[in-house]
């Protein structure tokens, strides 16, 4: 099994867009990339803490490339709004990949100028490694799943 982790937003939807693809194991949303240790919820909206609401996906890749994930990644969000995703503001909404290892590096790497042709605006999504998830409320997991949803899309 191997890890993957994204910010694309609010981590609900995202964590749902990769819950059912067939060789995924298990999702977990929470945060990264700030300078608090053990951050809340609260903590993460106030901006202070510079964390990402993300989803952490662990995955078996005998059944689903890294190079599918990063396909989910570039279509379920827009990578060129800094720090937004529809009516979502906040650097906690920002686009992230997280990578994992030197390979995950260089195929999100590609896979953002791949991506890029979709997009007239530049994609602003950060790629950085991977250093502490800090795993969110248990009301938080499974949030959409948990209520009958598929999204919460606008």
């Amino acid at each position: 099994m191997e890890k993957a982790t994204f910010g694309a937003g609010c981590f609900w939807g995202v964590e749902e867009s990769f819950r059912k693809l067939k060789g995924v194991t298990s999702t977990a949303v929470g945060y990264e990339g700030g300078q608090l240790a053990k951050p809340t919820y609260e903590d993460v909206c106030t901006g202070r803490t510079n964390h990402a609401e993300v989803v952490e996906v662990t995955y078996d890749p005998a059944q689903v490339s890294y190079d599918t994930l990063l396909e989910v990644f570039w279509k379920g969000h827009n990578p060129t709004t800094l720090n937004r995703q529809g009516p979502d503001v906040g650097t906690q909404y920002r686009s992230a990949i997280f990578f994992h290892n030197a390979e995950q590096e260089k195929t999100a790497k590609a896979s953002k100028q791949k991506a890029q042709k979709n997009f007239a605006r530049e994609i602003v999504t950060e790629i950085t490694p991977a250093l502490t998830f800090w795993k969110a409320e248990e009301y938080h997991q499974q949030y959409l799943a948990k209520r009958g949803l598929d999204s919460c899309h606008f």
